[in-house]
C-alpha cells in the first residue's frame, strides 16, 4: 500500500523518460466512462486504477502501461482519463478552471492544458475533453460539462462568434454562437 501512497504524494512517475522494449498487449481496457477492466472484469480497487493510470503513456496514437523495464499495450475506448469534477474561480478572462479526474489527477485548464469539444458528425452530440499530461486527455463527464456551460461566454475569435470558456487567460471555443439560435 505504501507504493500507491507514494504515487499520490509525488505525482506520476517520469514515464516519458522510459523507453523499454515492447512486451506485447495485455487484456486491459479503459471504457468510455473511465472504468478500467482486466480480463473483462472491472478493476474494483481505486488504488490499483490510480497506480495504473500513473504509468500510462501515449506513443504514436497507442496507449501503453510502462515501467523502466517493460511496456505493454492496452485498449482505450475514448480517453484514458475521466474528469469527474471541476472548480471555477475568478471571472471572465481571469477565470481559472481546475479539473479533477477519477484517478485523482488535478489539472488547471490553460495554455498548457487545453479544453477541446469534439462534436459527433452524425448526432452533433458534444464530447468535451481536457488535456491532463503528456498528451493524455480526460473526458469531462456530463454533469461537469453542464456545469461548465454556466461558466461560458460569447466571444469573437477570428471574426466569428463563439460560445466558450476562459481559463488562465485563454479562451476555449465550444460551439459557434450562430449554432445556438
Amino acid at each position: 500500500m505504501s507504493a500507491v501512497s507514494g504515487v499520490a504524494k509525488k505525482g506520476p512517475p517520469p514515464v516519458h523518460l522510459w523507453n523499454p522494449d515492447f512486451c506485447g498487449d495485455i487484456d486491459m481496457r479503459i471504457a468510455r466512462d473511465g472504468t478500467w477492466f482486466y480480463l473483462g472484469t472491472p478493476i474494483g480497487r481505486p488504488a490499483m486504477v490510480k497506480l495504473f493510470s500513473s504509468i500510462l503513456k501515449l506513443e504514436d496514437g497507442k496507449f501503453y502501461l510502462v515501467t523502466p523495464v517493460e511496456k505493454v499495450g492496452i485498449i482505450v475506448d475514448d480517453a484514458p482519463l475521466h474528469a469527474v469534477d471541476f472548480e471555477a474561480s475568478g471571472e471572465g478572462r481571469d477565470q481559472v478552471l481546475t479539473f479533477f479526474t477519477k484517478t485523482e489527477d488535478e489539472v488547471i485548464a490553460g495554455p498548457e492544458n487545453e479544453i477541446r469539444v469534439i462534436r459527433d458528425a452524425e448526432t452533433d452530440e458534444p464530447s468535451p475533453y481536457v488535456h491532463v499530461r503528456r498528451g493524455l486527455m480526460a473526458r469531462i463527464d456530463r454533469k461537469s460539462f453542464y456545469r461548465l456551460i454556466d461558466q461560458g461566454v460569447h466571444e469573437t475569435v477570428d471574426g466569428q462568434g463563439w460560445f466558450g470558456l476562459w481559463s488562465m487567460g485563454r479562451f476555449f471555443p465550444i460551439i459557434p454562437s450562430v449554432d445556438l439560435f
